[in-house]
């Protein structure tokens, strides 16, 4: 997601994680298992860094400047929307739809490359975080953690991933539902992709953070950021001007591998959460491992979601 002046609240303050139903995917999920697994710190990192290639997205963030003034605070309500849609129950996964698209109606204005107008609910760049998101964590949970899901996890996790993305703005005909279409997709988008002072500055301040800014981003920032990079494809990494060498690639993958096998231990991954990413993300990962049976032990689809809990609804709610 683009950073924001305001900061979200998901959620009415004294809800908890999952007390509906199940959400979208359920506990047998592919989606719940990668997205809940401690590589999804790094695949996170990577795809908050790529969405700087669009230039739309790059504009909302330059003019917000929110990621600037608080980075801690970005990444932490970031991250915690994609936990929310991927392991939440339905009731709050819509409401914070709602609130980060309402949010996003506010970053709008003209790219300083192209002179068009931009928006940060546009489709197309709701399209580019939500692939660049899903991907990411899938490539990092593949690299860094049990490795390949099998055929069918695979291709359930990419279907779920379709389910995901009628949250947002993207239209639902563009959402790649395979790795190969994954693939397509990247290629079909590259000419559009570009960089700028604008989109360096904001791709090496999430890859290496400064110090002043709190020294566990500092320090996290630095950490995750090799294993991050190891994943890209070379030229993204040379557009992005953030190559590293191959040696630092390969020495890299072992000790990850080795600390995130360490992470697999719910409270240490908890404090990495809490350190690198935040309260709100370290406080909902907390609530899903707590959850129990929610009311409705059943997964629902967004649009049945939205029927009952969306705006709408809870406006007619309110009247009667």
């Amino acid at each position: 997601m683009t950073a924001t002046a305001t900061r979200p609240q998901f959620g009415a303050p004294a809800r908890t994680i999952r007390e509906v139903d199940y959400g979208f995917f359920g506990p047998d999920s592919p989606t719940w298992k990668v997205w809940t697994a401690p590589t999804a710190v790094i695949g996170f990192q990577r795809s908050v860094v790529l969405e700087h290639f669009d230039p739309a997205l790059t504009a909302a963030v330059a003019d917000v400047e929110g990621i600037y003034k608080d980075p801690t605070g970005r990444l932490d309500h970031t991250f915690a929307y994609f936990l929310i849609a991927a392991v939440a129950d339905s009731r709050m996964a819509i409401e914070a739809s709602e609130h980060l698209m309402a949010v996003h109606a506010q970053a709008r204005g003209i790219q300083p490359i192209t002179g068009k107008r931009y928006s940060a609910n546009n489709p197309a760049s709701q399209l580019w975080i939500h692939v660049t998101g899903w991907h990411s964590v899938l490539k990092c949970y593949e690299v860094y953690g049990p490795g390949p899901l099998t055929p069918e996890e695979e291709r359930r996790y990419w279907a779920e991933c379709v389910i995901a993305a009628e949250l947002q703005t993207c239209k639902p005909a563009d959402v790649p539902s395979s790795r190969a279409e994954v693939r397509e997709y990247f290629a079909a988008v590259r000419p559009t992709l570009c960089t700028s002072e604008r989109a360096h500055r904001g791709m090496h301040y999430l890859l290496h953070t400064p110090r002043d800014r709190g020294f566990k981003l500092w320090a996290g920032s630095r950490l995750v950021a090799p294993a991050a990079i190891a994943t890209l494809p070379g030229w993204m990494r040379s557009t992005g001007g953030f190559d590293q060498p191959a040696l630092v690639d390969a020495a890299y993958r072992l000790p990850m591998r080795a600390a995130i096998k360490v992470l697999g231990n719910e409270r240490a991954k908890l404090a990495v959460l809490g350190s690198f990413l935040g309260p709100m993300t370290a406080r909902l990962y907390r609530e899903h491992l707590a959850a129990g049976v929610p009311q409705h032990p059943v997964t629902v689809t967004p649009q049945q979601a939205r029927a009952r809990y969306g705006r709408a609804a809870r406006g007619k709610a309110s009247a009667g």
